[in-house]
């Protein structure tokens, strides 16, 4: 078998490589845009067959070097900021993009399985993978929201499987190149280590200090779905990929504390204890999020499910605990 993981030097891509990996797959093409060079970093204990940049990859495929000789196309690259306010760059590298691979793996039928987002929500409070629950706040979940518009239209035509992940907040080793964009579990890991304390939001949308809610979901149960589907190419679709259960983000915050307590040999606290010792303390909502921000977020799972996706998601206390022990031993 050969596959073609774009995003391979990223966040998500670079745990699928490795999971790949450790299925004793080695004909990977890893496909990448390494501006930001430490993303190297990420691949280092994978094997892959050939490393091509996005832009050479993109006019390859248009040449016509790839046919016949790919069998399956992970598509995890994109650039997910969303505060990012280029407009054209954000359809050019995620809509555009992932076009050009929808196109190929029709022709080929190749099956594509790719990364959407549950930016494409908004500010709904329904989460199901239905037109009217569908209205993205910002640019980045236009482009995702666009995408998978074009996959209902053209996935009749599609020969082979065609797999949409609306991926909730994910979290989860090889995700500090992502900077502030990284999950808040990673950046509350850091803002305790160097200063002692974590920060979430005050208030806001009618939620309490730290209490705004999401779905949060392990990088290691977004693997697990993504090679469920390899080895069921007959089930395809769009699919919400969360855990079912919002929870907070002072749950989060409770998580990382008490795993880096516990690695140097203190006792966990409770968030109120936590609260009165100044462990947590929380920042200003920042102004240029007004309007952009999801308060809430829970996957309606269902249709994953009826899929026949059994595997159980790994809450917040259990996933973002083994993430934090990875973190300490690096």
């Amino acid at each position: 078998m050969v596959y073609v993981v774009t995003g391979a030097a990223g966040f998500i891509g670079s745990n699928l490589v490795r999971a790949l990996n450790e299925r004793g797959e080695r004909e990977i093409i890893a496909v990448d845009h390494l501006a930001r060079a430490d993303k190297f970093r990420n691949l280092v204990d994978c094997d892959i067959a050939d490393f091509l940049d996005k832009h050479d990859f993109l006019e390859r495929l248009e040449q016509g070097d790839f046919d016949g000789a790919v069998d399956v196309v992970f598509h995890q690259g994109a650039c997910s900021d969303t505060m990012q306010s280029d407009g054209r760059y954000m359809m050019q590298n995620n809509y555009r993009y992932s076009a050009a691979l929808l196109d190929f793996c029709i022709a080929q039928e190749a099956p594509l399985i790719y990364a959407s987002s549950a930016a494409v929500y908004g500010a709904s409070t329904r989460f199901v993978e239905e037109r009217g629950c569908e209205s993205p706040l910002n640019v980045y979940g236009y482009s995702k929201f666009l995408f998978d518009q074009l996959v209902r239209r053209r996935i009749g035509e599609a020969g082979a499987q065609v797999a949409g992940f609306r991926y909730f907040n994910v979290y989860g080793r090889n995700e500090a190149h992502k900077e502030r964009m990284a999950s808040v579990a990673w950046h509350f890991f850091n803002q305790y280590r160097s200063s002692g304390k974590v920060r979430p939001f005050t208030g806001s949308g009618g939620y309490g200090d730290g209490e705004q809610r999401r779905d949060f979901i392990s990088v290691e149960d977004i693997v697990k779905v993504n090679l469920w589907f390899l080895d069921r190419p007959d089930v395809s679709g769009i699919f919400n990929v969360g855990t079912g259960k919002a929870q907070t983000f002072n749950d989060v915050a409770a998580a990382v504390v008490n795993t880096c307590r516990s690695g140097a040999g203190d006792k966990p606290l409770s968030l109120g204890d936590l609260r009165a010792q100044g462990i947590v303390e929380y920042a200003p909502f920042p102004a240029a999020l007004e309007g952009k921000y999801q308060h809430f977020t829970q996957a309606d799972i269902g249709s994953l499910r009826q899929a026949g996706y059994a595997e159980r998601f790994l809450p917040v206390e259990e996933g973002v605990s083994r993430y934090c022990r990875w973190l300490l031993e690096q």
